[in-house]
């Protein structure tokens, strides 16, 4: 089966994205990651989203008034990107691959979202290449969002908690390192774990500045049946919580996914 097929099959059968996003749970990432777009959005700003799903933060930031060209590779997610765009809305979808952005001219965009193309790339040159691309299509000064699932967080959660996965047996298929816990995916397991050191590692060679290296979820994940039944006020005191530690170094390894926010010099 081919990688797209992989994809495909996830996103049809075992992962509605919109959903995902939409829930309590799920809406403290999309929150999150919202403020720090946000942070650095200014009038007149021209965004593309790289990956862009089915919209969900293509379309909120095209309601607020800003040009977005959006690029997405299913066929499915675009069906549901096009149901969701309102009337007024100046946004575009294209079918696309991260890989390949050539249809877009250097140094176009003030901001660049790339928050689910690195969940799906398995190899240090297709990582970098989607990185590059996001690069080069952003102006210079422009900032650059990127998405990771982290690896610890999945871990703890999906062995030892939820119980999902069966530690021994990724330990045996070599997804899992039996000394160092480090991972390791393949297109069959749809999801690349990583590291903070292996963003960093990847980061070295461009030419950028990181702003911010955000816990999107934090903890959320390990707490999510105590975050579905808070009241709206208790909600809002948690996230207040959550954005004043999203940050800190000694919470950034147990997120389940964090945001690289980068200036291009």
């Amino acid at each position: 089966m081919s990688e797209n097929n992989y994809l495909t099959d996830y996103y049809n059968q075992r992962c509605d994205e919109d959903e995902r996003l939409i829930s309590r749970v799920g809406s403290v990432e999309f929150l999150t990651t919202m403020r720090y777009i946000e942070k650095h959005l200014k009038a007149g700003d021209r965004i593309i989203e790289i990956g862009a799903g089915t919209g969900r933060y293509s379309h909120a930031l095209a309601q607020q008034g800003y040009a977005v060209d959006s690029v997405e590779l299913l066929e499915g997610h675009i069906e549901v990107f096009k149901k969701n765009t309102q009337p007024g809305e100046n946004i575009t979808i294209t079918q696309g691959n991260a890989l390949d952005l050539s249809t877009f001219a250097d140094e176009t965009y003030d901001v660049v979202l790339l928050l689910g193309p690195m969940y799906h790339l398995y190899t240090e040159n297709d990582k970098k290449t989607a990185l590059s691309e996001a690069i080069r299509v952003a102006k210079r000064g422009g900032v650059i969002f990127v998405a990771y699932c982290i690896s610890d967080a999945t871990i703890v959660l999906g062995c030892f908690v939820t119980k999902q996965f069966d530690m021994l047996e990724f330990i045996e298929r070599g997804m899992i390192d039996p000394e160092s816990f480090a991972t390791h995916s393949e297109p069959k397991d749809i999801i690349e774990l990583v590291r903070k050191e292996d963003i960093d590692t990847l980061m070295c060679d461009f030419d950028i500045t990181r702003l911010h290296y955000v816990a999107v979820n934090g903890v959320t994940g390990f707490i999510s049946e105590a975050i579905d039944n808070m009241d709206e006020a208790t909600f809002e005191l948690y996230m207040k919580y959550h954005y004043s530690i999203c940050e800190r170094e000694d919470m950034l390894g147990m997120t389940h996914h964090a945001l690289d926010v980068f200036k291009k010099r």
